[in-house]
């Protein structure tokens, strides 16, 4: 759900930023002022984490759609919704700056579609109420799944506004928002699972994890530092070969809806940020440019499983930029609270 330049104005892809700021300041506010700084290294490793798992894509049976975890929900109910928040951000940020995915007008709109509305919304409204305060495995796949289906809704909804407010004709309002909410109910309900049986594993292992007195008590729990680390690399560099090769929800949405991809205007504000990130992109689309057909020009090949050093490279250089990301922004929130 990683929507590109071409889909905002740039008068909503402004007021976007300007929402997801006052968003993470808040939220780095809340943290500078807490005691959180104990979950700095957690942060960085499950930032690398959600980094690689967002590299596969899954099939979405009988659509010829594909999708991919979105993270924050995860994020959230093992690091709170703010630290989660800083996390889906420097995420999204390392995607659009280095690897070309996701533009950086469209930044803001993607931290909040992705980012605000799962850690803000879904995570206190639907996930904590369903959970308890002493869940159960039941409740706990319950509320994931009911936080993930919702997330993911309102994230689709969200993009379907932003481009109805952009004044994007080729995109009309009822029957791309047709396309999105049924295919993105698909991959809710595949973040809700996945998450689920992420945290009913941690709260058998690591029960500390998930206990909101841990992130305060001044002592981090033990982190399982080796196997998040192994999982993020593993992830990245091997799994990520098997990812789907059809078109996400939201690209095969637009080429129903308009009948194909939309092409970004070449001047103003759209140009000069495509300039920006065509120098700060190091691995575009996640690949070598030499291991594409035509150097570069043409399509990816519609292998599966796509075997590709580049792919795995992107990967682990992705996982390490967000660590290192994600590291720095902790540990200067901490000074900055002290």
């Amino acid at each position: 759900m990683h929507m590109a330049d071409a889909l905002l104005s740039p008068a909503v892809g402004a007021a976007m930023w300007l929402a997801s700021g006052t968003a993470l300041a808040f939220a780095s506010r809340r943290l500078r002022v807490g005691r959180d700084d104990v979950l700095v290294p957690l942060m960085g490793l499950l930032g690398a984490f959600v980094f690689a798992a967002q590299m596969i894509n899954f099939v979405i049976p009988g659509t010829g759609s594909s999708g991919h975890l979105g993270g924050a929900l995860l994020l959230a109910i093992l690091l709170g919704p703010h630290a989660a928040l800083v996390v889906v951000a420097s995420v999204l940020t390392v995607q659009a700056l280095f690897f070309a995915d996701g533009g950086l007008l469209a930044l803001g709109a993607n931290v909040f579609n992705l980012g605000v509305l799962p850690c803000y919304v879904a995570y206190p409204l639907v996930y904590r109420p369903l959970a308890g305060v002493s869940p159960t495995p039941r409740r706990l796949t319950l509320a994931a799944l009911a936080a993930g289906i919702v997330g993911f809704q309102l994230g689709a909804l969200g993009v379907v506004l932003q481009t109805t407010a952009s004044g994007i004709s080729s995109l009309p309002l009822r029957p791309f928002l047709a396309l999105m909410l049924p295919i993105h109910l698909a991959i809710g309900v595949a973040e809700g699972l996945a998450t689920a049986a992420l945290v009913r594993f941690l709260w058998r292992e690591r029960p500390a994890l998930l206990s909101g007195r841990a992130r305060h008590s001044g002592t981090a729990p033990a982190l399982p530092t080796r196997r998040l680390a192994l999982a993020a690399v593993v992830t990245a560099g091997v799994l990520s070969w098997f990812a789907s090769t059809q078109p996400d929800g939201l690209e095969w949405s637009i080429a129903h809806t308009a009948g194909d991809a939309l092409a970004s205007p070449g001047d103003g504000v759209h140009g000069a940020l495509a300039a920006v990130q065509e120098r700060t992109t190091v691995l575009p689309d996640y690949a070598l440019q030499a291991s594409k057909p035509d150097g570069g020009a043409g399509e990816a090949p519609a292998t599966w499983p796509a075997v590709d050093a580049g792919t795995t490279l992107a990967g682990i250089v992705g996982g390490v930029l967000t660590l290192v990301t994600v590291t720095a922004i902790g540990w200067a929130l901490r000074r900055r609270r002290r």
